[in-house]
């Protein structure tokens, strides 16, 4: 990855964002989806699009709900969340860096 040394979890942390991020966009978005990965200053922007207008629900944490936690894990493993309206659909980004550092230990 452009040289960029990738910690074990990192790698494991991005798998996750992607796989969360797809399968919310194809589960709950009408038409097509659009995955996009970009290196920068030792991190991972994960960008996905679809063509739903709702903006995704980040549900309180609560240990006795069965399911929905995807977004959950997302905001938690990752160093910035937005979600971004388009001129048709929106964008949900996650920021996951790649080395471990004292200030994310999950």
């Amino acid at each position: 990855m452009h040289g960029v040394p990738v910690s074990l979890r990192a790698a494991g942390m991005v798998e996750l964002v992607v796989s969360e991020l797809v399968t919310n966009a194809r589960k709950y978005a009408p038409g097509p989806c659009l995955l996009d990965l970009e290196v920068t200053d030792g991190a991972v922007q994960v960008s996905v699009w679809d063509s739903s207008t709702t903006p995704p629900s980040v549900l309180p944490a609560d240990p006795h709900r069965v399911g929905q936690h995807g977004l959950e894990l997302v905001v938690a493993v990752s160093e910035t969340f937005c979600v971004h309206q388009e001129p048709v659909g929106k964008r949900i980004t996650a920021t996951v860096h790649l080395a471990d550092t004292a200030r994310r230990t999950l």
